[in-house]
């Protein structure tokens, strides 16, 4: 059975300068069940920033299971019917009839009103290769040059990835460069830790692309989608860390 995997991340906002994200919970979807678990980052969370478990989900290690999706998930979901859809899922490089976890996976359900995030879990084939999308992190905090050289970027336009060990928000971070040396943001946070791995594991084989370009009427957030594609050792298991280890067992 092909069980897809997403993650909610949280963000403790009350910070002045550092404001962490904690991966909290993992979404398991089947053909006919949704299940809802915390994760070990939930509980680093509440040690840490006194993390508050959600009201849909009130005991951290309640075992949380639908036949629907559950509203967290679906409210963050653009609605059939909003005349806007179309142009939604084309900025998220979609077609019409992507299924829910298919548009979280992209769109990362980022809300104005919370401090939740949806990524979904990597995977890998069997000979250790992967491929993953996403859009392009904190290109507000790039200089006018760069923000000037994303405005020119084509679709399959290539790009290069560069290990930041000294980022002042996360420490380690992926950059994103142009072929041409302007640095114009960065990857996800929640990619970076298997990113790295695959950068020095196989640093000939891995890849970076412009998808395409969303004008400047799209979300802030959802401006550049890129596609990377790499290779890790084949026994290497993505997002299996202990964050990433649900709270309650199968």
């Amino acid at each position: 059975m092909n069980t897809k995997t997403l993650f909610l991340a949280w963000q403790d906002k009350r910070g002045e300068v550092s404001r962490p994200w904690f991966p909290v919970g993992r979404l398991d979807v089947e053909p006919s069940l949704y299940r809802f678990r915390y994760i070990h980052g939930a509980k680093r969370a509440e040690k840490e920033t006194g993390f508050p478990p959600l009201l849909d989900f009130p005991n951290l290690t309640g075992d949380y299971q639908s036949s629907e999706l559950f509203p967290l998930f679906r409210n963050r979901i653009i609605a059939p019917g909003r005349p806007d859809r179309a142009d939604y899922l084309d900025n998220l490089g979609l077609p019409e009839n992507a299924d829910p976890v298919e548009i979280l996976s992209v769109s990362g359900g980022y809300r104005v009103t919370d401090a939740y995030e949806v990524f979904p879990k990597l995977e890998r084939d069997t000979d250790g290769s992967f491929i993953c999308r996403f859009f392009l992190h904190g290109y507000r905090h790039v200089n006018e040059t760069a923000l000037n050289r994303i405005e020119d970027l084509k679709p399959e336009e290539q790009l290069y990835l560069t290990l930041e060990l000294t980022n002042p928000a996360t420490g380690l971070a992926v950059q994103i460069q142009t072929t041409d040396y302007h640095m114009i943001g960065w990857t996800p946070r929640y990619l970076v830790s298997d990113l790295a791995r695959a950068m020095a594991e196989s640093p000939d084989k891995y890849t970076a692309q412009v998808v395409q370009v969303n004008p400047q009427s799209a979300p802030m957030k959802q401006r550049v989608l890129i596609e990377m594609s790499g290779y890790w050792d084949p026994q290497h298991e993505p997002m299996k860390g202990k964050d990433f280890q649900p709270l309650v067992g199968d």
